[in-house]
């Protein structure tokens, strides 16, 4: 039997900020590219899983996808409903897709898709909320711009080559 919803309102935006603050460290692991994450248990707040982008490895592995293939190897294909993902940028639809398959039960995101696409960021621009409503099965929550000020300036600061 699936879990109830996680609500991420009820969640203080202190905590929320403490957790994003997490995606931030591993952001900066990929300063060029600073999409990080991690996943979280909700009842206990123990970060499961994290991942810097590594898509100079494989394209696929944005930060999202790459933290989930971490969750998958320390934790098995299991307990997803009760896990919120934490991401520096808004999941593109490719990431979004993978929350949704997955079943995490929440994502909190800082950096919008639009203003990733301001600063030069390619981007397929379709959004996260509407790639969840294309998913009706999904019963997760999304929260965001959260920390958005600190990311936005870590992306448009960002070295290029």
């Amino acid at each position: 039997m699936a879990a109830a919803p996680i609500d991420l309102d009820a969640i203080p935006m202190a905590t929320h900020e403490r957790l994003m603050r997490l995606a931030i460290d591993e952001a900066r692991k990929n300063p060029a590219f600073p999409f990080g994450a991690v996943i979280v248990r909700q009842p206990d707040q123990a970060v499961v899983a994290a991942a810097a982008n590594r898509s100079y490895d494989n394209p696929t592995l944005h930060g999202e996808v790459a933290a989930i293939n971490d969750y998958v190897a320390r934790n098995g294909h299991q307990g997803w409903d009760e896990t919120i993902l934490y991401t520096t940028g808004e999941p593109c639809p490719m990431c979004m897709s993978a929350i949704i398959w997955a079943g995490i039960g929440g994502v909190v995101w800082a950096t919008s898709i639009a203003t990733l696409k301001s600063v030069g960021f390619h981007q397929i621009d379709i959004d996260s909320p509407a790639v969840a409503a294309a998913a009706p099965h999904w019963s997760g929550r999304i929260l965001g711009g959260v920390l958005a000020a600190e990311t936005d300036r870590m992306f448009a600061e960002r070295p290029r080559g």
